[in-house]
């Protein structure tokens, strides 16, 4: 299957973008429409003059809840390795 071609409007400007699959066309509409929802929340609540402040805003946003989520994932798989592992050495030490 060849590249789609498709347009994404972000704060009012079109961008023309490739993608490879509708799967990957579908997330990138869904991105752009996220990233013109936080603007238009950031515009309505904020006294911002300029549209990059509104952009670097957001993209503050979706970066922080990238690295939080990486933060806590992380977190999350060290407490999983060290219950299997309490749970590997408890088994370990009744086949004894």
């Amino acid at each position: 299957m060849g590249k789609l071609k498709i347009n994404v409007v972000i704060a009012g400007r079109t961008y023309p973008l490739s993608v490879n699959t509708t799967q990957e066309e579908e997330g990138m509409r869904k991105a752009a429409l996220a990233i013109n929802t936080l603007i238009s929340n950031y515009e309505q609540n904020y006294a911002v003059s300029d549209k990059q402040d509104v952009l670097a805003m957001c993209a503050l946003q979706f970066a922080s809840k990238l690295e939080i989520s990486q933060l806590e994932e992380s977190s999350t798989d060290t407490e999983v390795l060290e219950k299997i592992n309490a749970l590997t050495q408890l088994v370990h030490r009744h086949l004894e």
